[in-house]
C-alpha cells in the first residue's frame, strides 16, 4: 500500500489576476512552483495553506476563496523518495488539497528570507504558464488545478 503525505497546495492570485510562483532553493532545474506544505494533525487544508504561505513567503494578507476536499496525488521520483527518507519521511508521494487565495497586500509584504527559507525568488505570472517550469513529476497535477482555477480567477470580481 502506498503512503502519501497530506499536503496543502496554494494558488495565490493578486488584483491583476496573476498567480504567485516561487523558485525553490536547491539543485532542481525548472524548480518553480506554487507554495505548498504539509497538513498538520487536527489542521484543515485551508488552515495549513494559510500557515504554510506565511511560513514560506511571509504573506498573511489573503482572503480564502475556496479549498478542495478531494486531493490530487502525485508520486515522487526515486531520488526525491530517497532524500525524503533521509529526513525521516517515508512517503511515495503527496496527496494535495488545493486552496485558492486572493492576495490583499502589497508586494513589499512578500519576504522569502524566512526562518527556514525554501525559495530564492518569486514572480507573478498568468496562471496558464504556471506549469511551464515546474518539475516534471508535478506537471499533471499542475495542469489539472490550473484548468480548474483559471476560470475562477478570470471571473472573480475584485472589490
Amino acid at each position: 500500500m502506498k503512503k502519501y503525505r497530506k499536503n496543502a497546495g496554494i494558488i495565490v492570485f493578486n488584483k491583476n489576476k496573476k498567480v504567485l510562483i516561487c523558485e525553490r532553493i536547491g539543485n532542481w532545474e525548472q524548480a518553480w512552483q506554487f507554495p505548498q506544505g504539509g497538513i498538520d494533525e487536527k489542521e484543515t487544508a485551508q488552515e495549513a495553506a494559510i500557515r504554510e504561505l506565511k511560513e514560506e513567503t511571509s504573506i498573511s494578507s489573503v482572503r480564502a476563496i475556496l479549498t478542495e476536499t478531494t486531493p490530487l496525488i502525485y508520486e515522487f521520483p526515486p531520488e526525491v523518495k530517497a532524500n525524503s527518507k533521509k529526513k525521516g519521511r517515508d512517503y511515495d508521494g503527496q496527496e494535495q488539497y488545493w486552496s485558492l487565495l486572493l492576495f490583499l497586500g502589497e508586494d513589499s509584504e512578500i519576504n522569502l528570507q524566512t526562518k527556514e527559507p525554501e525559495f530564492k525568488s518569486w514572480k507573478w505570472i498568468d496562471i496558464e504558464n504556471a506549469d511551464k517550469n515546474v518539475v516534471s513529476f508535478k506537471k499533471e497535477v499542475y495542469r489539472t488545478i490550473i484548468n480548474k482555477y483559471k476560470p475562477i480567477i478570470e471571473e472573480y470580481k475584485i472589490l
